[in-house]
């Protein structure tokens, strides 16, 4: 899998706004089933569903909220730059700011793994994430994402 698979440029949004993590999960549900064509309910269902398992706000105002369902036929990613940051639970109690939403076919397996661990890792790079901050071009901020290592070398 190549980077431009998982994150086009239709999936960045440098100016997204919630009031508390409920909110964000239903807003990126509709923005992410008009990119995949699955009904909003399901994919909020998908990652209200993941929540419940335990937060995907990993710390340092990030969460990367996944999931999978048949009803997706391709690896798809989202992303999402706060306006303002949010309670999200996570797991250094701090608000999240930046979203990496990851949606995958039930029978994604390895790939999905994958591509969470390569999000994983990106977002964990400070430098990254605060050149994100200072951007509202999402053309910039996807840049800033796809000059890191791409999906495949997880």
């Amino acid at each position: 899998m190549e980077f431009a698979e998982l994150l086009k440029p239709e999936a960045v949004m440098p100016q997204f706004r919630a009031d508390c993590k409920k909110q964000a999960l239903q807003a990126l549900s509709s923005f992410a089933a008009g990119l995949t064509g699955v009904e909003e309910r399901t994919i909020f269902e998908v990652l209200l569903e993941r929540e419940r398992l335990g937060t995907t706000g990993v710390g340092n105002g990030i969460a990367i909220p996944h999931g999978k369902h048949d009803d997706v036929k391709e690896l798809c990613g989202m992303f999402a730059k706060l306006d303002a940051p949010v309670d999200f639970d996570a797991i250094d109690d701090k608000p999240v700011d930046l979203i990496f939403v990851l949606l995958a076919p039930e029978s994604a397996g390895a790939d999905h793994l994958k591509a969470l661990a390569w999000v994983s890792r990106l977002l964990r790079d400070s430098t990254i994430c605060e050149k994100i901050r200072g951007s509202e071009d999402p053309g910039e901020i996807l840049d800033l994402i796809s000059g890191t290592t791409t999906p495949h070398a997880a």
